[in-house]
């Protein structure tokens, strides 16, 4: 498997994969009522947003995508077909590991409110903290998750030799 960041002439495979997915599904037309269309997602990839697409034989079958501003991973979706494969797990570290790289301490994402859904169980899985149902706005009814960049612990001076 290959993780690559996404460039602007991927956003349309972005949809795609999106669009395939069974939990969570949106349509083009749903998804562009939230104000996520194709020039928009070009444009997010144009700032402070990046996204990575995980690849096997050459074959887009997942990606994330996420905000520094924001501190937020907006999805992370794998194609049905390739699901368990270890895609999601690659692209959270990478993801992850983008935000630690910029010294981002906390980050968050939502998801359905369903301990029963597949990413409920992945997010508690790869140590993400339930914080609680959003009460309002775009993420009403959805989970709110966390997760804190780990602190590494401090040296201790007498373990160093002279």
């Amino acid at each position: 498997m290959n993780i690559r960041i996404a460039q602007p002439q991927d956003v349309e495979t972005l949809f795609e994969i999106r669009t395939s997915v069974v939990e969570n599904y949106q349509s083009r037309e749903e998804i562009a009522e939230l104000g996520i269309t194709p020039a928009s997602v070009t444009k997010m990839l144009e700032t402070d947003c990046c996204a990575w697409i995980a690849e096997i034989d050459d074959q887009a079958i997942g990606f994330s995508i996420a905000s520094a501003t924001e501190k937020t991973i907006f999805g992370i979706f794998v194609l049905p077909a390739f699901e368990g494969r270890g895609a999601g797990r690659a692209l959270m570290q990478v993801t992850e590991t983008w935000f630690w790289s910029k010294e981002i301490e906390e980050i968050w994402l939502v998801t359905g409110n369903n301990p029963s859904f597949r990413a409920y169980g992945f997010y508690l899985h790869l140590n993400w903290i339930p914080v609680g149902v959003e009460s309002d706005g775009d993420f009403e009814g959805e989970m709110k998750f966390v997760k804190k960049l780990a602190k590494r612990p401090e040296a201790d001076p007498s373990d160093h030799e002279l």
